[in-house]
């Protein structure tokens, strides 16, 4: 005697071997023996052969209408081999039944199962709109396998563009779109961005990683709504000096600008001015809600987001030939450089030069001040400003910089295009800790420590940059920076770059015209701007330091360099010595040592992951100190 049982959801056929009433001892078709319950088994049946009934049944069941199966039903629950009597008119055989059972097995949108063996037929109207339901699955199972066929034939499906943002940085798994991109992901064995790369959704790679930071951080667009510029305030006196600023190339926000005069008996003032945004820019209005937002301008290679509209900027900026205003801190400095006073002012300070790193950085360095600098304009102001930098410097015991470091300047020219798309790159080394340099670092350190001071002693809260313990943090609370030596740090020389020295900005204003500060003591909302800025400031930092690394690989593809060298930092970590780029290199043999350089063959520089593949070649004799130290700026506090 065979019986048909169901086990784990499928049928299966087996010889009685012992029959306990209650229970079955089974061989099945394969040689397994197995323990039945009476209760599970659905037909026995003495032909045909226990492993011939299912393949028969198949067969018999592919000739029978589901629909007309459905029809013949009555209402009622019914045993599929009652029905088989009904539907072949006598009593049906061990393969007729087991048809039928197999039939409504397979359509449970027509047929409900309600026991083992057990039917019932639908409702009619449950199902239509399973049917319905069905179809759609149908429908939209053709449509994603369309959409998959279309990607992996390098083809863009239409419904992609529209979301196709979505779709690269925040996956939706229960659209169509983004199960065809996983499929064809899957088959093709090729990344969802490389496989859009290829099909032509992005113009190139630079686009993928960009769009990635859009997406989180100005998902509504990097333009500005409709914002009217505030107009410049009229009653501030005229500052009598005339004031010059040092910057970068591309610099356009120029926050800071500086101005020597020589003093009656000798010595100096030495003014630090720092564009006032925060007098047209008051909290709480439309500006500031940008502002606020956006929390400070974001850097990279080739482009920039700024915080604030370009004509904002270009109102408060500190523009070559223009008067602007601005928040001055006069410094009396006596002849041997020590500092006789020290007080701050609103005003309107004329700008008459918007000096440059490139053109000034060849006349005036550390050989033409031992040397003898060059009869040029700008060089006495400049040398007397950088010597009182020094002594400054002495005076913190904390250098402002490391001199063998190097920074890069990354210059894209969008102009140009290369194969691996819009932009052609340059990377500019430069030594940290120029004259230059120092200058600057060390009058933006004792501007915003001595206002830090001033807010702090006056019981005005600010927002201050810390360092104990080896840990930055910000607060709402002086306190020391180690870093730095000072006794405390507020931001306040970027107002047109940083919240947070906007901020520090309008509690400066109201204290000197001795009105009411914006925030007061344990202002709420003075605390959730620090804090909303630190995270977004971070966020904007890593993002800035990506992109290098980005245009890093591209200036490597861009070379056309087979092989290169790179410093090994530890172990298996290097850095390229041309491009401060750092990666794994996994053959380097044991051996070779952190700082030792090395040569190797460059297998691959992947623009999608941001990732530099290559073979050790060789260990290379060290470099001399002036032939380049290059340097990454990790854990230093940034100055300015």
């Amino acid at each position: 005697m065979n019986v048909l049982f169901e086990e784990d959801g499928s049928f299966k056929t087996g010889t009685i071997l012992a029959d306990n009433d209650s229970s079955l001892q089974v061989e099945t078709s394969t040689g397994k023996r197995v323990k039945l319950k009476a209760a599970n088994v659905l037909l026995r049946f003495n032909a045909p052969a226990a492993g011939e009934l299912l393949p028969k049944a198949d067969a018999e069941a592919a000739g029978m209408e589901t629909d007309f199966l459905w029809e013949m039903c009555g209402d009622g629950e019914f045993a599929f081999a009652e029905f088989a009597a009904d539907y072949f008119g006598h009593t049906p055989s061990a393969v007729e039944s087991t048809a039928v059972l197999v039939k409504l097995f397979a359509s449970p949108i027509h047929f409900h199962r309600k026991g083992k063996g057990r039917f019932r037929k639908a409702p009619p109207e449950i199902l239509q709109a399973a049917l319905a339901g069905a179809e759609k699955k149908r429908l939209q199972a053709e449509q994603v396998e369309r959409m998959k066929a279309e990607l992996l034939a390098g083809t863009l499906p239409a419904e992609f563009p529209a979301m196709l943002q979505a779709l690269l940085y925040k996956p939706d798994r229960n659209r169509l779109e983004t199960k065809a991109l996983e499929a064809a992901s899957d088959e093709s064995g090729i990344s969802a961005p490389r496989l859009l790369l290829k099909a032509g959704a992005l113009k190139s790679s630079h686009e993928l990683h960009l769009g990635r930071f859009l997406f989180e951080y100005f998902a509504e667009g990097t333009d500005f709504p409709a914002l009217v510029a505030p107009p410049l305030p009229a009653d501030l006196p005229l500052a009598p000096v005339q004031a010059f600023s040092i910057d970068d190339a591309t610099t356009t926000e120029i926050d800071d600008a500086f101005s020597l005069t020589a003093r009656e008996g000798g010595g100096w003032t030495i003014g630090i001015h720092i564009a006032a945004p925060g007098l047209g820019i008051r909290p709480g209005c439309p500006i500031d809600a940008v502002a606020r937002k956006r929390l400070s301008t974001v850097y990279m290679p080739g482009n920039k987001i700024t915080m604030l509209p370009d004509a904002i900027v270009a109102a408060y900026t500190l523009g070559e030939g223009q008067a602007r205003p601005a928040l001055s801190l006069y410094v009396e400095v006596n002849s041997d450089y020590s500092i006789a006073s020290q007080r701050s002012c609103i005003e309107c300070v004329p700008v008459v030069a918007n000096l440059r790193h490139h053109d000034i950085e060849p006349i005036f360095n550390d050989d033409t001040l031992m040397n003898g600098l060059p009869d040029a304009k700008w060089m006495p102001e400049l040398k007397v400003l950088w010597e009182f930098a020094t002594v400054l410097e002495a005076g913190r015991g904390k250098p402002s910089a490391n001199q063998n470091m190097l920074d890069f300047n990354y210059y894209v020219d969008w102009a140009q295009e290369t194969k691996d798309g819009p932009g052609v790159i340059s990377i500019e080394r430069r030594k940290r800790g120029s004259p230059l340099d120092k200058l600057v670092a060390e009058l933006m350190i004792l501007a915003n420590s001595s206002w830090g001071k001033l807010l702090h002693e006056a019981g005005i809260p600010a927002i201050y940059r810390v360092q104990t313990g080896g840990r930055v943090r910000m607060s709402t609370a002086a306190a020391p920076h180690d870093g730095l030596g000072v006794d405390c740090y507020a931001w306040s020389s970027s107002p047109l770059r940083r919240y947070v020295d906007l901020c520090n900005q309008w509690q400066l204003i109201a204290h000197l015209k001795g009105e009411a500060a914006p925030f007061a003591p344990g202002s709420a909302e003075l605390g959730a701007a620090m804090n909303d800025f630190d995270v977004t400031y971070s966020a904007y930092n890593d993002f800035q330091r990506g992109m290098e690394r980005y245009w890093c690989l591209r200036w490597l593809r861009q070379s056309g360099l087979k092989e290169t060298t790179a410093k090994v930092l530890r172990e298996n970590i290097l850095r390229l010595e041309e491009v401060p780029f750092v990666f794994k290199l996994h053959s380097i043999p044991a051996g070779v040592n952190a700082h030792d350089r090395v040569q190797f063959a460059i297998d691959k520089a992947d623009l999608v992951d941001i990732d530099l593949r290559g073979k050790y070649l060789a260990t290379l004799p060290p470099l001399t100190l002036e032939a380049g130290e290059t340097g990454g700026d990790e854990g230093e506090e940034p100055l300015a």
